[in-house]
């Protein structure tokens, strides 16, 4: 009886703890690995003819590719040994090999792996020392062969080539001399569009081609439409192409333009919301739903036939997300995810004949039992009033206005002309859990929110795209989610030049930085990028806002590289840089620790050998967290998990330690 009134006692004080401070402070550390180890299946695939479906499964610490009967998925067997890790992969026509890509240590580039389901070893299709393969095309008429771009000639220019991958045998069809960047063939395997960047304008030019596959310019997108408009595949002739276009307006409509009167007729017309993806029907290419997406994508359906289909698994999903993510040809079955914030990814297999859902599988299973946080949509408005889209994920039981203020992350987006979209990020999910509200902004220059939105950015690196990013933190000041001294600022690619520019530009506003492959100066970003990269160099210039030819450009960026300014660092800064990363080379690290060193100010600095652009390896992923988790907690007070054999099982080499991190 005492025992019971002191649990009642227990409990009383527990929700007046919760009700004065609003939320549970000491709730459960989630291991790091339950979060960033690998999932349980990921990548679901259904074979084109139906019979298979494959996916992505851990198999010695790496993912690797398994399939299974579809009418049986228990009964899987494993096809890959890979040492790294697959991510992507497709079925061929033939229904017997799986294609996959592979790099060595982050390189990017990409070599094509095959690999029979019935029988045989994985076979290295392109064994090309030095060269970057990507697959173009796969058709249901050449069920032995696949259409392949390989810079072999000369490494800024992709040529193209047929290759049969059973006999490994490789023609070129296509001597790419007018250096296009892109092309498009029809499922005759003919090429029917290519397209290239002029250099003056920063348009993108399109060009068709005869029968002797000599050209003729037929289309432009204007340089403001880049990001809003795009060619997406042809019509069952072949003699119409199906374009998003955002021409005389803000938000692209989906048309279908005939290739030779250049005519359009108007498909699918949208005022607020962009077109994120499109379902063709694979027989008679007709557009059959399309996704709109703002702060969560919506699906709609263009065919009636499918309108039923649509209904029935919204129904099912009951407010979760849904994702298409693979059909067999004739579209009778599909495999679809449901997507939540809060917990793992649904897989179903859909017979669209019974109009019957077959749970497949989680994710991650793990993650069921696990407390894990809503990711909220929130609009921010800017100091010359630009709404910027943008999410939060808060502590469990956090509440707006009535919790004490915790420490802020702003967790800024790569690209930067992409962005965040809503759904389960294992990143929010470990830092909300550590005690960190997590801010991601979307902010001008990312795309998704129509043309005049991503246009803004053009020119504004280290400046009105920082401000949008100070104005963020201001509003969470304002709403009392933070404190002015407890906000960090965290990112990769233009995420970490975000967090240079952070603590550089304005090096009192933040109270601590992670750097993750982040540029330090534009100028040698720009000199240094890979040779396939030159033809997109106009757009790179539009984008940052200088030309590296002229001596004005020059100075333009490097008045916006944080490497002009490292002298101004005050707060504790974390870089972590992959030593094979082809787009933000290692000296852009380099050159900023050794800068902070010549004026004596500390910085943490790691480096993983066996990487590139981001961090593949779940070994060397989970252990760059350990080590950032240390990082925050030191800066901000915030809850970590104690790092044990985490660095011993990575490839991390600790350059500089200068807030004792690593022990």
């Amino acid at each position: 009886m005492k025992a019971h009134i002191l649990a009642i006692i227990v409990t009383i004080l527990m929700a007046t703890t919760i009700f004065l401070f609003g939320y549970k402070m000491e709730n459960e550390l989630i291991s790091r690995k339950t979060l960033f180890g690998n999932p349980d299946k990921v990548g679901v695939q259904i074979s084109h003819d139906g019979k298979y479906i494959s996916y992505l499964q851990d198999y010695d610490g790496y993912l690797n590719i398994y399939f299974a009967p579809t009418d049986n998925p228990e009964k899987s067997e494993r096809l890959t040994n890979d040492k790294r890790g697959i991510r992507s992969y497709f079925w061929s026509y033939d229904n017997e090999h799986v294609l996959y890509l592979q790099d060595k240590d982050g390189n990017e580039n990409w070599h094509i792996f095959k690999k029979n389901i019935h029988n045989g070893d994985v076979v290295n299709l392109t064994p090309f020392d030095g060269v970057r393969a990507s697959i173009d095309k796969l058709s249901k008429n050449f069920p032995d062969q696949i259409i392949i771009s390989l810079n072999k000639r000369t490494p800024a220019i992709f040529d193209l080539y047929t290759l049969n991958i059973k006999t490994g045998e490789l023609s070129l069809i296509y001597e790419n001399k007018e250096e296009f960047s892109s092309f498009m063939l029809n499922d005759e395997f003919k090429l029917k569009l290519a397209e290239k960047k002029d250099q003056e304008t920063g348009d993108d030019l399109y060009y068709t081609f005869d029968e002797e596959l000599k050209t003729s310019h037929f289309w432009t997108i204007p340089s403001e439409d880049v990001y809003t408009s795009s060619f997406l595949t042809f019509n069952k002739d072949f003699d119409k192409v199906y374009l998003v276009n955002s021409a005389q307006k803000d938000i692209g409509d989906l048309e279908l333009l005939d290739l030779k009167t250049k005519k359009s007729e108007l498909i699918f017309s949208t005022k607020d919301r962009e077109i994120s993806n499109i379902l063709f029907n694979k027989i008679d290419k007709t557009p059959i739903a399309i996704e709109l997406e703002q702060a969560k994508a919506e699906w709609l359906a263009l065919d009636q036939s499918f309108s039923q289909d649509l209904s029935l698994i919204k129904e099912k999903a009951k407010g979760k997300q849904v994702i298409f993510t693979s059909s067999n040809y004739n579209q009778t079955k599909w495999v679809i995810a449901f997507l939540a914030s809060d917990g793992p990814v649904e897989y179903y297999l859909y017979d669209r004949e019974k109009k019957h859902l077959q749970f497949l599988f989680h994710n991650q299973k793990a993650l069921l039992n696990i407390a894990l946080q809503e990711m909220q949509p929130v609009e921010i408005e800017t100091r010359d009033g630009i709404i910027l889209h943008s999410y939060l994920t808060l502590p469990e039981g956090f509440k707006i206005g009535k919790s004490s203020p915790v420490p802020l992350i702003m967790y800024v987006h790569g690209g930067p002309t992409v962005r965040d979209n809503w759904g389960y990020n294992p990143t929010c999910q470990w830092l909300a859990n550590r005690g960190y509200a997590v801010l991601q902004v979307n902010y001008r220059g990312s795309t998704g929110f129509g043309k005049k939105f991503a246009n803004l950015g053009r020119g504004e690196w280290g400046a009105k795209m920082h401000d949008d990013l100070i104005d963020a933190a201001e509003w969470s000041i304002k709403e009392k989610i933070t404190s002015k001294d407890k906000i960090a600022i965290f990112g990769g690619s233009y995420g970490g030049y975000a967090t240079l520019v952070g603590l550089t530009f304005t090096p009192d506003y933040f109270a601590c930085g992670v750097d993750i492959v982040g540029p330090s100066n534009l100028v040698t970003l720009l000199e240094s990028i890979p040779p396939y990269w030159k033809p997109a160099m106009k757009e790179l210039e539009l984008r940052t806002g200088g030309d590296i030819k002229t001596e004005r450009g020059r100075e333009f960026l490097k008045s916006r590289s944080p490497l002009t300014f490292a002298d101004r660092i005050k707060k504790p800064l974390l870089i972590l840089q992959g030593a094979n990363d082809p787009r933000v080379k290692q000296a852009e690290a380099d050159q900023i620790v050794d800068a902070m060193k010549q004026n004596n100010i500390d910085v943490t600095y790691v480096i993983y050998p066996d990487e590139g652009h981001g961090f593949a390896k779940p070994e060397n992923r989970i252990s760059y967290i350990a080590i950032t988790e240390q990082f925050l907690s030191k800066c901000l007070g915030g809850k970590s998990e104690a790092i044990t054999d985490e660095l011993d099982k990575s490839s991390a080499k600790i350059s500089e330690d200068s807030f004792n991190l690593i022990k």
